[in-house]
């Protein structure tokens, strides 16, 4: 690999994504946040799909979709939109409570928010699962409510642990740095494994979501989702009950 030094940094970047060692600064956070890229995937394409054109996760599809239901674009909601961003923001204001009040404890805080979106999650699962077909619209307007918050909760955690390039829902920039940053721009190509997965991440998560809607069942989106939220939960809480050598929290 001499004579491509971008492809050794790119495959050590991938190892350190999926599989850090034990001794990595970021400990397990890096394979943990991937998953949550995935239950962001799962849940916009159940939202998108089974609840209107509106997305519980991705917020600047939102903005975009209120511009078109303003404009008069058939099949946009400006009322889902607006409840979507609230809500998101809503539970964005709680996770950054809840990360200030946990302090330095990084997995514990990925532990208690996943735990948090366990219990949502599994509430937005069972109202589903017992709902008719369509879904009413006060359930469609109660499955967004609780599901942008859950996700504003994630995201306020990811943006609060602040291991790079992997924030689980926002990916604009992440496609950007991989263009600006890579090789072909000039540059070492540092992180670009990273965001690959990421991309890739929300791309499967997506995609399985959609084929899961449209050709099995509408709720196992959501199962799948909550399946991924119970092992983050679990793995998360586990290395924080039982601590290793401390580590410094990124500034």
């Amino acid at each position: 690999m001499g004579c491509y030094p971008w492809l050794s940094t790119l495959l050590s970047d991938a190892r350190q994504t999926v599989a850090p060692p034990r001794d990595h600064k970021d400990g397990v956070l890096p394979p943990l946040l991937v998953a949550l890229t995935v239950v962001t995937g799962l849940v916009d394409a159940f939202s998108y799909l089974v609840l209107g054109h509106v997305f519980v996760a991705n917020q600047t599809g939102n903005v975009v979709f209120f511009a078109f239901a303003l404009a008069g674009v058939k099949g946009f909601s400006a009322t889902a939109s607006v409840a979507a961003i609230g809500c998101f923001a809503f539970g964005a204001l709680v996770g950054g409570r809840l990360g200030r009040s946990l302090g330095g404890r990084r997995e514990l805080l990925l532990g208690v928010t996943a735990g948090i979106q366990v219990v949502i999650v599994a509430e937005s699962l069972t109202m589903t699962a017992l709902a008719p077909s369509p879904l009413p619209v006060g359930l469609r307007y109660a499955l967004i409510a609780t599901l942008a918050a859950t996700m504003g909760l994630q995201n306020a955690t990811a943006r609060k642990l602040a291991v790079p390039d992997l924030t689980t829902t926002v990916l604009t920039l992440t496609i950007t740095g991989m263009a600006a940053d890579g090789p072909l721009a000039g540059a070492t190509g540092a992180r670009m494994a990273r965001r690959l997965i990421s991309v890739a991440a929300m791309l499967v998560g997506a995609l399985v979501g959609a084929v899961l809607v449209l050709h099995v069942h509408i709720v196992y989106p959501l199962v799948i989702a909550l399946v991924i939220l119970a092992a983050v939960a679990v793995i998360a809480v586990a290395p924080a009950r039982n601590p290793r050598a401390p580590r410094t929290p990124p500034t």
